[in-house]
């Protein structure tokens, strides 16, 4: 029997598409799609103790030098005692790596967000998450909500400043590409220009001798400063968060390493399952409540 030409073109037609859609419904999904998929992926991407790292089977862990308390203890990154040298001890266990896997390398604060391939893994060194580092780098999500705050000489005249407006006419210091520099351009303006120092200890040197008025560091340093460094100055306040989110610290990547999604996962976990709290409280007990400054 032979089927007119107006049906054999439908019909040929019609299992042309069934073909089609057999063989899209049989075809692998893209990568990307895949990956997105949740049974079993965060383990395929993130196989414990075997990333992609700089050194197979070991974890580059960087910060800057010397390692300043209370985010380190005795200068010694290596010994897990400081608040971010257990944050570190604490993302590598979630990784799947063991402490005598973990190797610390020294980088200077100002680097370890600069543009270019890196050394390390992952860098922690108190730096802030933001849009215009972004550019240059990858960050974990924030293992740490931070404050900046103002110290000043007890018996100077900043010292009695209860507001930004006080800070105004004063001389005030900070290290170079921090948060801290950033509050007093853009949150104090004060009058004269900010004295910018490359360590935050040349910034307690200026404080101590009169070079300055005050100088800005985040609300944990400054405890730490106030009560073991220079003891005959105080924490005039602290600022307030500027915009929607707090300031956070993240942990510092190469731009577009594959190991971004691992290490924010570790830091995540770690703050769901309330490790990053109990180490906050053990190792930054001091930073409590300061006057806030507006």
């Amino acid at each position: 029997m032979h089927l007119a030409p107006h049906i054999l073109r439908r019909a040929v037609a019609a299992a042309t598409v069934a073909l089609l859609a057999t063989a899209v419904g049989c075809a692998p999904e893209p990568e990307e799609k895949a990956a997105g998929t949740p049974s079993g992926s965060a383990e395929k991407a993130c196989p414990q103790g075997k990333l992609a790292t700089k050194t197979s089977g070991r974890l580059t862990i960087a910060t800057d030098e010397p390692a300043y308390e209370p985010w380190f203890k005795d200068d010694k990154p290596a010994n897990g005692k400081g608040f971010e040298s257990a944050v570190a001890y604490a993302v590598a266990k979630q990784l799947g790596y063991t402490r005598s896997a973990v190797v610390w390398q020294s980088v200077p604060f100002n680097k370890a967000f600069a543009p270019g391939e890196k050394t390390f893994d992952f860098d922690i060194n108190q730096v802030s998450i933001s849009a215009e580092r972004k550019k240059a780098v990858d960050f974990s999500s924030g293992y740490y909500d931070v404050r900046q705050a103002v110290i000043a000489l007890k018996d100077s005249k900043a010292a009695k400043a209860t507001g930004i407006a006080d800070l105004k006419g004063l001389k005030l210091g900070a290290q170079v590409g921090t948060t801290s520099l950033d509050y007093i351009t853009d949150v104090v303006q004060p009058k004269q220009q900010a004295a910018v120092y490359a360590k935050n200890d040349q910034a307690k040197s200026a404080l101590k001798n009169g070079q300055v008025d005050a100088i800005v560091v985040d609300l944990p340093t400054a405890f730490y400063i106030t009560s073991a460094e220079v003891t005959d100055a105080r924490i005039v306040g602290q600022f307030e968060n500027q915009g929607p989110a707090p300031e956070q610290f993240g942990l510092v990547l190469d731009k577009g390493s594959a190991l971004t999604r691992c290490v924010t996962g570790a830091v995540d976990a770690l703050r769901k399952d309330g490790t990053l709290a109990g180490i906050e409280k053990q190792w930054l007990s001091d930073a409590v409540d300061a006057p806030v400054l507006k």
